[in-house]
């Protein structure tokens, strides 16, 4: 079992950057792919961002890329999402996901609870 917590959410002008954290307990994160979703106001829960646990590729959301940025550090067993030239329409509930790839939320095995990010213009 894996629990995830993410944090770093906030209130933020457009154009400026936030730094989201997804920590995991009860396993290592090491041996799992992992995500990043995003629900909007509204909206259904997309994809944002992904990378592999074996080579650390990188997939993005074509409406995030050049300015979103997935890493791992599998020592702190944390994920991150790096997000600079924020738009209001990047304010979402951020999820962190264990266990996929794809754009698919089916691929993914385990979810954080969210954290709440706001952009204003």
């Amino acid at each position: 079992q894996v629990q995830l917590v993410e944090s770093g959410g906030g209130l933020v002008q457009a154009g400026g950057s936030l730094r989201l954290s997804c920590a995991a307990s009860g396993r290592s994160l090491s041996r799992y792919s992992m995500g990043w979703f995003r629900q909007g106001p509204g909206k259904e829960r997309d994809f944002v961002a992904s990378i592999r646990w074996i080579g650390g590729r990188t997939y993005y959301a074509d409406s995030v890329k050049g300015r979103f940025t997935i890493s791992r550090d599998n020592v702190k067993n944390t994920v991150y999402l790096e997000m600079n030239s924020l738009k209001p329409e990047d304010t979402a509930v951020y999820y962190c996901a264990a266990g996929g790839t794809t754009p698919s939320q089916d691929d993914y095995d385990y979810w954080g609870q969210g954290t709440q990010v706001t952009v204003s213009s």
